[in-house]
């Protein structure tokens, strides 16, 4: 068979490309705004340090579609927030991502909370939330019985949703590249120079590649600080916060049927419950501020109390049926996003301190980033033959049973069953494989692979062997995220 080369997937930029606008960063915000950059004949390139798209904040974040009420529409987050909500719709009709208006639900616990609650429902009906309702006690049941007796009563925000974060990354980006956009990963932009003669920055990664781009828009996430001095623009300071989550079996009957937050804390939105797009539920976040932009580690104390909260709303949350623990870090800057023209750096866009509800303003990110490269001199000529649409893929765990055996009777890797757990084919790890997704953690976020109940145990071995099969790398240069993270090594 004939194997992929791995240097095919990510060339080099060509020595005399000149791209329009260069996004460095390719989260959530970054995806966003290099998809709808895509809808114009403007040449548009995306830096992304990790070795796969969504490998930071993005990945590890609670996948919610938030409802517009948490914040006060005098910030731009907030504004962001509301506007994003109603563009989901569309994109998941476009791009083929789990997607699913469950609605969300705030409860209150004490009759003294409801005052918060009052307060969180008075500022969604000046945002402007659709359906946005003040539940007594038996209406907040009525919406989710699994919710405690205790329960005083609380806010329903029927427009709020789940998405599976990763999935929705991929598919943006692979809509975007659809439409001409170059997509480099592994390019750590590490020095950038800025040519006054012919209006053009120079962007150089560590080992060396450069890419030449009229505008530079700096959506690096939790690094975005470090990118901002790269290039003379402001100086800020990306403070992280870490969020730790339990994840859930599908099987538990704790899940409910909507998210439900508790009254927020001026820190926090609360420690959540959430019934993901895919089947499990997720528990948590923390967040408490760290030192380290790496430090991914989860602790038993913090996980205690993320369960005894989680207990206090949905009484049924049992121990047994947690599958795994995470951290994620998200970046924190002020109260509000900060996304502007930079006043320092030449043609140079700051997408900086996207917290939550990031995912759920991303959306509108893009647009707003649209609009501010238009400000500063973009040329936007819409494409004529721009197609905002990805091919719907088929998923083992989706078909009928004659659906599954029309695809096997093509391709017997249909037929394969390699994550017994989540249901995952040979034929669809072959395919993120194909489409550039060659570490185990680009696997599982594609297809799913390694995240059921036994979270790899049984198919991390054959998933390993399908991407040294498909790519020719060796089992000590399989990785799990690229880099140094090798998964195989030899004794010394």
């Amino acid at each position: 068979m004939k194997t992929i080369n791995i240097a095919n997937l990510n060339p080099p930029p060509e020595a005399q490309e000149v791209y329009d606008v260069a996004v460095i960063g390719c989260g959530v915000s970054g995806a966003n705004i290099a998809r709808k950059l895509s809808l114009y004949t403007c040449r548009i390139a995306v830096l992304e340090k990790a070795a796969d798209v969504s490998f930071g904040t993005s990945k590890a974040n609670s996948g919610i579609v938030h409802g517009g009420f948490h914040h006060n529409k005098q910030y731009l987050k907030a504004r962001l927030e509301i506007q994003g909500n109603l563009m989901f719709d569309q994109l998941r009709r476009e791009l083929d991502f789990p997607f699913k208006r469950c609605g969300i639900l705030v409860a209150a616990l004490h009759d003294d909370e409801m005052k918060s609650v009052e307060h969180l429902y008075m500022q969604g009906v000046d945002n402007g939330v659709i359906g946005i309702e003040l539940c007594s006690r038996e209406r907040i049941l009525e919406l989710e019985p699994k919710l405690s007796s205790d329960v005083a009563g609380g806010l329903y925000a029927p427009g709020g949703g789940i998405v599976e974060p990763y999935r929705f990354v991929f598919a943006l980006v692979e809509s975007a590249m659809k439409n001409g956009v170059h997509l480099y990963t592994d390019y750590l932009v590490e020095g950038a120079g800025w040519d006054e003669k012919k209006n053009l920055w120079t962007v150089r990664s560590g080992d060396g590649r450069t890419v030449s781009a009229r505008y530079v828009v700096n959506a690096a996430g939790l690094f975005a600080d470090d990118i901002s001095k790269v290039f003379g623009g402001e100086e800020f300071t990306i403070k992280a916060r870490k969020g730790e989550y339990f994840l859930m079996d599908r099987l538990t009957k704790a899940r409910p049927d909507r998210v439900i937050f508790p009254v927020p804390t001026s820190v926090s939105k609360g420690m959540l419950v959430i019934p993901t797009v895919e089947g499990t539920v997720l528990v948590g976040p923390t967040a408490d501020p760290v030192e380290s932009k790496y430090d991914f580690a989860t602790t038993g104390e913090r996980l205690e109390q993320i369960l005894d909260s989680g207990k206090h709303m949905v009484p049924s949350l049992s121990r047994s049926d947690v599958i795994t623990s995470f951290a994620g870090l998200r970046p924190y800057l002020e109260e509000d996003f900060y996304i502007d023209i930079s006043q320092k750096a030449p043609a140079f866009v700051q997408v900086a301190g996207i917290q939550s509800p990031g995912l759920t303003a991303s959306p509108a990110i893009g647009e707003y980033v649209k609009d501010l490269l238009k400000k500063m001199g973009l040329d936007l000529t819409e494409k004529s033959g721009w197609d905002p649409f990805v091919e719907p893929r088929s998923r083992t765990r989706e078909l009928t049973p004659f659906e599954l055996d029309s695809l096997i009777a093509e391709d017997p890797a249909w037929g394969n069953i390699v994550c017994r757990c989540e249901n995952v084919s040979e034929a669809e790890i072959v395919e993120a494989v194909r489409l550039g997704h060659y570490t185990l953690d680009g696997v599982k976020y594609f297809t799913r692979a390694q995240m059921g109940r036994c979270q790899g145990g049984f198919c991390t071995y054959k998933i390993i062997k399908i991407i040294m099969r498909e790519t020719g790398l060796t089992w000590d240069e399989v990785t799990k995220h690229g880099g140094k993270s090798r998964v195989l090594e030899a004794e010394l």
